[in-house]
C-alpha cells in the first residue's frame, strides 16, 4: 500500500514538474518575445537602415526572378513561333503539297506542316490590302489575276520540335525527288526566320539572370553586414544588463533570444515591404512590357492567383532567414568571448 502511494505521489510530483516546466518556458518565450520588441524600438535607427538595405535586396531579388521568368516564357513563345519555310513552284497542286507534307509529317523532329497554294497565297494578299481601290480594280481583272498568280509561290510552313538541328529536315527536302521537282529555285528555303529574335531574347535572359544574381548577392552581404553591426552595436549597449543576467542564470538562450527577435522584426517587415514593391511594379509595368513583345503571362498568373500568397510567404521566410543567419552569427561572436 505504502509502495502504491509512494508511485501515486512521484507521478504527481512529475506532472507538476511538467506543469512547471512549461509555464517557465512560456513565461520565457513572452519575456524574450517582449525583450526583442523592445531593443527594435530601442534601435529604430539602426532598425531602419538594416530593413531599407534588406528590402533593397530581396527587390532586387524579386525583379531577378520575374525578369528571368518573363524573358525565358517570351524565348519559348517566339521559339514555337519559328518556321521553316519552303517555296515551290508557282501553282503547284494542292494534291502535291499534301503529298509533300505527308511526306514531312513522318519526321520526328516536326511538330505541324501547313501548306497554302498560290491561289491561298494570293487570296491572303488581297484580304490584307481590300481597302485599297487599286488592289481591289486589279483583282476585278481576270488577266491581271492569273499574271499576279503565275508570280505567287506556293508554301510549306514547318515547326519542329528542335529548333537548333534541322538536319533531317534539310535532308529530306534536299533529297526527295517530289521535292526537288517542285522547289522554286528563284527563293531559297527559310531555315532561320525569327531566329535572331530568340537569340536576342536568350541574351536579354543571361543578362538578366547573371546580372540579378550579383547585384543580390552584393545586397544580400551587405544586409548580413548591416544587420550583423545593428545587433552588434545592440549587444555592447546591454553588454551590462546581458551580464547581469547572466549572473543570474540566465542561459545562453535567453540571452540570444531578444536579439533574434530584433533581427527577425527587420526581416518580417523586410519581407512584406520586398512583396508589395515586387507585385506593384510589375503590376505596373506588364503592360508596357507587352507592348514591347515581353511575355508576362506566366507571372501575371502567379500574381493574380493564391499564389501570391505563397510569394508573399517566401519573401517574408527570405527575411526571417536573412535575419536570423545574421544575427545568430554576431551574437555568437559575442557569447564565445564570455
Amino acid at each position: 500500500m505504502a509502495k502504491s502511494n509512494e508511485i501515486k505521489n512521484t507521478k504527481k510530483n512529475l506532472r507538476t514538474m511538467s506543469r512547471n516546466g512549461n509555464s517557465h518556458r512560456l513565461r520565457s518565450s513572452r519575456r524574450i518575445l517582449k525583450y526583442g520588441t523592445i531593443s527594435f524600438g530601442r534601435n529604430i535607427w539602426l532598425s531602419i537602415a538594416a530593413i531599407l538595405v534588406m528590402t533593397v535586396t530581396l527587390v532586387v531579388l524579386f525583379i531577378t526572378v520575374v525578369a528571368m521568368s518573363a524573358l525565358n516564357t517570351t524565348a519559348e513563345s517566339m521559339r514555337e513561333k519559328i518556321d521553316i519555310t519552303v517555296y515551290f513552284k508557282p501553282k503547284t497542286p494542292e494534291a502535291t503539297l499534301e503529298e509533300m507534307a505527308e511526306i514531312m509529317r513522318q519526321d520526328e523532329n516536326v511538330r505541324s506542316v501547313e501548306i497554302s497554294t498560290s491561289e491561298q497565297e494570293m487570296e491572303k494578299v488581297f484580304s490584307e490590302n481590300s481597302s485599297d481601290e487599286a488592289i481591289a480594280a486589279t483583282l476585278d481583272d481576270d488577266n491581271m489575276r492569273q499574271f499576279i498568280l503565275s508570280s505567287i509561290q506556293s508554301l510549306m510552313r514547318i515547326k519542329v520540335y528542335n529548333t537548333e538541328d534541322v538536319t533531317s529536315v534539310k535532308a529530306i527536302i534536299n533529297n526527295n525527288e517530289t521535292f526537288q521537282k517542285n522547289l522554286d529555285t528563284e527563293k531559297e528555303t527559310s531555315y532561320d526566320a525569327n531566329r535572331a529574335e530568340v537569340d536576342t531574347i536568350n541574351s536579354w535572359a543571361k543578362i538578366a539572370r547573371y546580372g540579378g544574381i550579383a547585384a543580390s548577392g552584393v545586397f544580400l552581404i551587405i544586409s548580413i553586414l548591416v544587420i550583423f553591426n545593428t545587433i552588434r552595436m545592440a549587444i555592447f549597449s546591454r553588454r551590462e544588463e546581458i551580464y547581469m543576467m547572466k549572473l543570474v542564470g540566465a542561459d545562453n538562450n535567453f540571452v540570444r533570444g531578444p536579439f533574434l527577435i530584433e533581427a527577425q522584426l527587420c526581416g518580417l517587415i523586410s519581407g512584406t515591404i520586398a512583396a508589395g514593391i515586387g507585385y506593384f511594379v510589375t503590376y505596373k509595368a506588364a503592360p508596357s512590357l507587352s507592348a514591347y513583345g515581353i511575355d508576362l503571362s506566366q507571372v501575371q498568373s502567379i500574381l493574380n492567383s493564391s499564389k501570391l500568397v505563397i510569394v508573399f510567404l517566401a519573401f517574408i521566410g527570405l527575411g526571417l532567414l536573412i535575419g536570423t543567419i545574421s544575427a545568430a552569427l554576431a551574437i555568437k561572436k559575442y557569447l564565445k568571448k564570455q
